[in-house]
């Protein structure tokens, strides 16, 4: 059952934490069972990332589509399912589906501009404990240069099962960006979700961050606390959609608070950060300070949090760069 907008724990008698305390990968596959009750048309692509076929597979045999680990075959199958009329899910690990099978994703899907909803895990340091081969720290920026494309980065479970539904009737392709194990919650009531537009988690009118993905939301949200502890007001933004990217909610803060700190599980160059900047430089200039994984290829192995860390990625990086920013921001918004 999925919870209606403005729901209450209350009133459906579902336990809050017991729903949408696990990892987005997994409340997205029960959402799509969901989906697939409703819609006749959705299938699941599979490339043999396990647990589908026990979940999807045993429910809807019939929808269920396990091409094996080949996934560049994986989204030539999912165009030519939607180009016949249906809606495949294909699902893969991120840095397969952007990188290994990025010359299919850009021909066959994107170019073609067919409702294929790449639905990739694993995302950011999410498979840190596989080493380097598995990080996928530059699936945002290949993702949104492709033609059609919609990119969207749940902060959480309760975030992805609203993206979920937002979008399944979305002319085009999807790139839904997940991680692997749970995290922390953003959200503790029904998330509202509106394709292309920020969702504003913390008023403020000193400068503004800006974050996507679970651990930058979480970290931003913490940043906000300690920043508000010493008098400076930050405004959060959870830039849910990356593309289309929500140029109105960027130009007020660039407006209204001067500054713009971005955080994201991410290289700094070409994801999130860079999309804010692009705006920015086109219409409200104004100084932006990318917290994102720099450039280099990192031989680590640990946890999601843990190498975001290790590389720079932080609630004290983000506070550091805001007090930075804190002065200048002050000077700027005086003579607006």
């Amino acid at each position: 059952m999925t919870l209606a907008a403005g729901t209450t724990q209350t009133e459906t008698g579902i336990d809050w934490q017991e729903r949408y305390r696990v990892s987005t990968r997994e409340i997205y596959r029960s959402t799509l069972a969901e989906l697939a009750e409703k819609d006749p048309r959705v299938f699941c692509v599979d490339s043999d990332m396990g647990g589908l076929e026990t979940g999807f597979g045993a429910q809807f045999p019939e929808r269920y589509v396990n091409v094996g680990i080949a996934e560049a075959n994986l989204m030539g199958v999912s165009a030519g399912m939607a180009s016949m009329g249906l809606r495949p899910y294909a699902n893969t690990i991120s840095t397969f589906a952007a990188c290994r099978a990025c010359e299919q994703l850009k021909v066959d899907v994107a170019g073609n501009n067919l409702p294929v909803r790449v639905v990739v895990t694993h995302a950011g340091f999410s498979a840190g404990h596989y080493g380097p081969t598995h990080h996928a720290l530059e699936d945002i920026a290949i993702a949104r240069t492709l033609p059609n494309m919609t990119v969207v980065v749940p902060a959480d479970a309760v975030e992805t099962e609203a993206a979920v539904w937002a979008t399944s009737e979305l002319p085009g392709p999807l790139f839904l960006r997940l991680g692997r194990a749970a995290t922390p919650l953003v959200h503790d009531k029904p998330a509202e979700f509106v394709l292309g537009k920020a969702a504003r988690l913390r008023d403020g009118d000193d400068l503004t961050i800006v974050a996507t993905g679970p651990f930058p939301v979480v970290m931003a949200l913490r940043a906000h606390e300690v920043l508000a502890a010493e008098g400076i007001n930050a405004r959060v933004l959870n830039m849910h959609t990356v593309k289309p990217i929500d140029r109105e909610a960027l130009i007020a803060a660039a407006t209204e608070t001067g500054a713009v700190v971005t955080v994201e599980d991410h290289v700094s160059s070409g994801g999130m950060g860079g999309a804010v900047c692009e705006v920015l430089a086109e219409t409200v200039p104004c100084p932006v300070r990318r917290i994102g994984v720099p450039d280099g290829f990192f031989d680590m192995v640990g946890g999601e949090e843990e190498l975001l860390v290790a590389t720079g990625v932080s609630t004290d990086s983000i506070v550091a760069a805001a007090r930075a920013l804190r002065h200048g921001s002050g000077e700027r918004k005086a003579v607006r």
